[in-house]
């Protein structure tokens, strides 16, 4: 789909409206969450479903999360119990996305799915996100606003510039918070399916251990080349080769950096927008290291992914 007016929506009670309304027309609506610019469709509607995978170029074997406002919404589509409950109560609303059981009627596009058994949920925190979940009053599928395997948007200007023409509407609310997508858990036994802006720590203060994830595609964000920019990107550098440019953490000297005092809440905050910033120069980016730990897990998750071989 292409040559599509896309217009912008202020997060107030007349865009809320707004976006609601194209939703409920089968139009795609990106609107924030705190952790990055989702993608919205009437989950239950196939042929808007489908305008997401159009807009995006996403595979079709890639399922998408839904979001609603509430954990008694999220009952009426999925089995929420046991460990999966715990979490919903301790983290939502929040940036977690929980994979549970399909339940019977639920009424569901099969495209939201990618014909599994199982259904990925978010109840997202942002004030913005949550009025059009409740404007809308239904479930709306929404990945990250972003051409599929390119860097995830963090603000209005990174959506319009991927998907400008391509979508009906933005609803802009500023910049999101957390800037990392939501860690997705789920499976038997429990596991970390893709880390996210919850740290796996946190995690395992409630449920105890999480299992690996196994190599299957079960849940977004698995795809091995993901949240990738047009240049090259190298890993663990301390310094950049004359040709590149540098994306630093900690005190050095750097083009741009994720966080000058090592901080990794501001490091995931930033990760998106600075590498749509390095990407705009149009060189290979050379990456600082990140340590391994808390929000660092998902931020080396993005970043290995933004490095692996291209499809």
């Amino acid at each position: 789909m292409t040559n599509t007016e896309t217009i912008l929506l202020p997060a107030d009670a007349g865009g809320i409206a707004e976006a609601a309304r194209v939703l409920a027309t089968g139009g795609l609506v990106s609107f924030p969450t705190e952790t990055v610019y989702g993608l919205g469709a009437d989950a239950r509607n196939s042929q808007a479903v489908a305008r997401i995978f159009e807009a995006k170029g996403r595979p079709r074997f890639n399922p998408l999360i839904v979001h609603v406002p509430d954990l008694d919404i999220a009952l009426r589509y999925a089995d929420i119990t046991g460990s999966l409950a715990d979490l919903a109560q301790s983290f939502w609303p929040g940036p977690l996305t929980l994979v549970a059981p399909l339940v019977q009627g639920h009424g569901l596009s099969p495209l939201v799915t990618a014909g599994l058994d199982t259904l990925a949920l978010r109840v997202p925190a942002h004030p913005a996100a949550q009025d059009v979940l409740r404007v809308f009053d239904g479930p709306v599928a929404a990945p990250s606003a972003n051409p599929s395997g390119r860097i995830s948007p963090t603000t209005a200007v990174h959506v319009m510039e991927g998907l400008g023409g391509r979508i009906d509407a933005i609803v802009d609310a500023g910049a999101c918070t957390v800037g990392l997508e939501s860690a997705i858990v789920g499976g038997d036994p429990l596991a970390l399916l893709r880390p996210g802006g919850l740290a796996q720590e946190d995690i395992e203060r409630v449920v105890g251990p999480l299992s690996q994830a196994g190599d299957a595609i079960t849940a977004p964000g698995q795809l091995a080349s993901h949240y990738a920019p047009g240049a090259a990107v190298r890993l663990n550098a301390n310094t950049a080769h004359p040709s590149e440019v540098l994306l630093g953490f900690g005190p050095m000297a750097s083009d741009l950096n994720l966080s000058l005092s090592g901080d990794l809440i501001e490091a995931a905050a930033n990760l998106f927008d600075h590498l749509h910033a390095l990407d705009a120069l149009g060189k290979p980016i050379a990456v600082a290291p990140i340590p391994e730990c808390g929000l660092g897990r998902a931020i080396n998750d993005r970043l290995r992914r933004a490095a692996a071989p291209r499809p």
